[in-house]
């Protein structure tokens, strides 16, 4: 029989510096190992479950020194929920690690010149920031280390060492079966901790069932709390079958309980994934929609549109855009990747004509609704791929651009989308991205035509490794 390998430890190793996704690295005889749950300055013992020749992955045996910047997270949840990784480090602190991501990214990946790289923009709020949360209905609860331990002491059963009872919360880290039970999350401004308890007690005292994503049986599933800057506040709870009787019930209890609620929903998502982009949410009460601002711009927000998650920080990121843009009043601004339509009307006072374009069409229905909203009159919205909407055709009826905004997903632009922004040859390109790796492979394409002419990181997620960042970019002579 083939031997077991033992793990591989490593003692007393000095965690030296931020790596990608939140993890750490240190240096062991020319070796780069990211490490989990550690920080820069940390001295830990290690155990290797990943082993290449120039690069290892670990997580922590034994803290033997902590860093001198450490503090006391303010969560009781840190380390088990996977939501905010850096509580341990002061928001300072964390700023200067995101702005050497920026720069390292853009370096390493990027490979081009570049200009200098402005201070990173932080967060005058870092907690209660987020204007949206979701959160789950598992009938798994996670169960921490240090309760496990304690919990095989004292013989406990095997239904309570795998945490076989109903929880609300965020799926643990890497869990898609488990859920942290949360208490209080500090994402979310007030009723959020108390709705999710409050559906969470009624729901296991009315013996409903919380749905098995594993069995994929039980009920309740999830619920989406959204509460903007407006005051006003929509509840889309998510259910895996209709039951009269138990819809009616809590849809009544919720009113009841939270009066100050605007719009509450109902979806009924028999799916094995937890999508509801192609379900129809029900509306109980209110108009099924809410209203967020940002300066003087409102924006109808429904249970399935994208918005950005925290809006006062969103007005600093399109500020930036708005001022890379350098619009006179004059220009066709293209706007690509244009979701619901936020970046453009944000833009629409100093821009001649807007022309979005979006792949979901849903989304291209609420941006002509938000432009409607804001009475503007010179922004026009297109569902369909970029690649095959810009077209000759498509310019000789809308204009060519002379500014294109492009605020793709974490994966970057498509190869294909980085050579039409090549063809078209817009005077400027202004690209937002929440992935600067991604974005750098991006630019160093880019390159071809186009020099960077400005670099502005924004920070949208205090207390995680998350970082918007926006490239000013113009056509070479």
């Amino acid at each position: 029989m083939r031997k077991k390998k033992q793990p591989q430890i490593l003692e007393n190793i000095l965690v030296e510096d931020f790596a990608a996704e939140g993890k750490s690295l240190a240096r062991v005889n020319g070796k780069v190992i990211f490490i989990e749950k550690a920080v820069p300055g940390d001295v830990v013992d290690i155990q290797l479950y990943k082993n290449k020749k120039d690069w290892a992955e670990a997580f922590p045996l034994r803290f033997k020194e902590y860093a001198p910047q450490r503090v006391n997270p303010f969560c009781e949840h840190f380390g088990n929920c996977g939501g905010c990784q850096w509580q341990n480090i002061p928001y300072s602190q964390q700023l200067l690690f995101k702005q050497k991501q920026v720069t390292d990214h853009l370096t390493r990946i990027g490979k081009i010149a570049l200009p200098f790289i402005n201070p990173i923009i932080g967060a005058d709020r870092t907690e209660h920031y987020r204007n949206k949360l979701e959160y789950t209905f598992a009938t798994k609860r996670y169960i921490p280390e240090e309760e496990f331990r304690l919990l095989k002491q004292s013989a406990a059963t095997t239904e309570q060492l795998f945490g076989r009872e109903p929880a609300a919360g965020f799926h643990a880290r890497g869990m898609f079966d488990k859920v942290v039970k949360i208490n209080s999350c500090h994402l979310q401004e007030e009723p959020t901790n108390h709705l999710r308890n409050a559906v969470t007690k009624f729901a296991v005292e009315n013996n409903y069932p919380f749905y098995d994503i594993r069995l994929h049986s039980g009920w309740l599933r999830n619920m989406m709390v959204r509460i903007v800057t407006t005051g006003q506040i929509m509840v889309n709870v998510v259910v895996a079958y209709y039951d009269e009787t138990m819809i009616t019930a809590l849809m009544k209890f919720i009113m009841q309980q939270f009066p100050q609620i605007t719009t509450l929903l109902y979806t009924i998502n028999p799916k094995q994934n937890d999508s509801i982009y192609d379900l129809e949410p029900v509306v109980h009460y209110g108009n099924g929609y809410i209203i967020e601002q940002l300066e003087k711009f409102r924006f109808k927000i429904s249970p399935k549109s994208f918005f950005q998650t925290n809006t006062l920080q969103a007005e600093k990121l399109y500020a930036v855009t708005r001022e890379y843009a350098a619009l006179t009043g004059t220009e066709t601004v293209y706007d690509l990747y244009c979701g619901t339509g936020s970046i453009g009307i944000f833009l629409s006072d100093k821009a001649g004509k807007i022309i979005g374009v979006e792949t979901v069409a849903d989304a291209v229905e609420d941006a002509k609704q938000n432009a409607a909203l804001n009475n503007i009159h010179h922004a026009s919205f297109f569902a369909g791929d970029v690649i095959n909407v810009c077209n000759d055709d498509f310019f000789g009826l809308h204009g060519r651009p002379d500014v294109v905004i492009t605020d793709p997903p974490r994966a970057g632009m498509h190869e294909k989308l980085v050579k039409k922004l090549l063809d078209i040859a817009a005077p400027t390109v202004v690209y937002v991205s929440c992935n600067p790796a991604t974005q750098a492979r991006d630019l160093n394409l880019l390159n071809e035509k186009y020099a960077v002419t400005g670099i502005q990181p924004v920070d949208m997620f205090p207390h995680t490794h998350h970082i918007e960042n926006v490239v000013q970019l113009k056509l070479k002579n």
